[in-house]
């Protein structure tokens, strides 16, 4: 388990991080997807069926590969942010962050007083090794990487405010509850949704935040490359596992 975060460096120095979804809640599955090279895969806790134990399970799993793992909480809770930085997730993402008061209380959370508000239990805690890591206290504050997810029509309209938070690392951009808030439910390439998502990419860039989002199609990932995101998932291994069993059926003329 490394100590530093080499995902949030590599948002502010690096090149833009390719990742990958990880929604199958198995930790058999996350290592799988861990030996496959990508630089971050997303633990997911929100639409996927995982739990604290599961997402220990998971970080257990990736630690020994080069994949940086990035736990995506199922809401913004205090107490549960505090139980997914002491099992050791380094980077989390927070879902539906509207407002820039939102964003400063999940700042708030991940950090120790007198900075924050995050409990003190390390000498228990998987993240400073049960202990071993006299300097844990001292030094996760900097080690921690917060994403927030903006993904609705109120959160576009503070983009700029959240973006200006002090402690948000990124901003990563929901396509498919942003479409629903925009009255286009399940039309993420709606001209309308596209426009909207390029310019949040352009102006989290230009804040000087790091800008993410997900998408299967390559070519729009490259695109969101190209106007300046940071990280962006291009796949969810459970559709890649989905699509691929149902072509090799297809192939011996089977069908669901």
């Amino acid at each position: 388990m490394s100590f530093v975060n080499p995902f949030k460096a590599a948002l502010t120095l690096g090149p833009a991080q390719i990742g990958l979804w990880l929604s199958l809640a198995s930790p058999y599955s996350t290592e799988i997807c861990a030996t496959a090279g990508f630089d971050w895969l997303l633990i997911d806790g929100e639409h996927s069926p995982n739990d604290v134990r599961s997402t220990l399970q998971a970080l257990q799993a990736a630690a020994g590969y080069r994949s940086h793992p990035v736990v995506r909480v199922v809401q913004g809770e205090t107490a549960l942010i505090k139980q997914m930085l002491d099992i050791g997730a380094q980077t989390l993402l927070v879902p539906m962050v509207d407002t820039p008061e939102q964003a400063r209380a999940l700042v708030a959370a991940t950090r120790y007083p007198p900075e924050g508000i995050r409990g003190v239990g390390a000498a228990a805690a998987r993240a400073s090794r049960w202990g071993a890591r006299t300097d844990y206290v001292n030094e996760a504050n900097q080690e921690v990487c917060l994403l927030v997810q903006v993904e609705s029509t109120t959160g576009m309209d503070n983009l700029d405010a959240i973006c200006a938070v002090e402690g948000v690392d990124g901003v990563f951009i929901g396509p498919s509850d942003l479409a629903a808030s925009m009255g286009f439910r399940g039309q993420l390439t709606h001209p309308k949704v596209q426009a909207t998502v390029d310019e949040a990419i352009r102006r989290i860039a230009a804040s000087g935040k790091a800008a993410g989002t997900l998408t299967a199609d390559n070519a729009l990932a490259q695109h969101y490359l190209d106007l300046g995101a940071k990280f962006v998932a291009v796949g969810i291994e459970a559709n890649v596992l989905a699509q691929g069993v149902r072509r090799l059926a297809q192939t011996f003329g089977r069908k669901g």
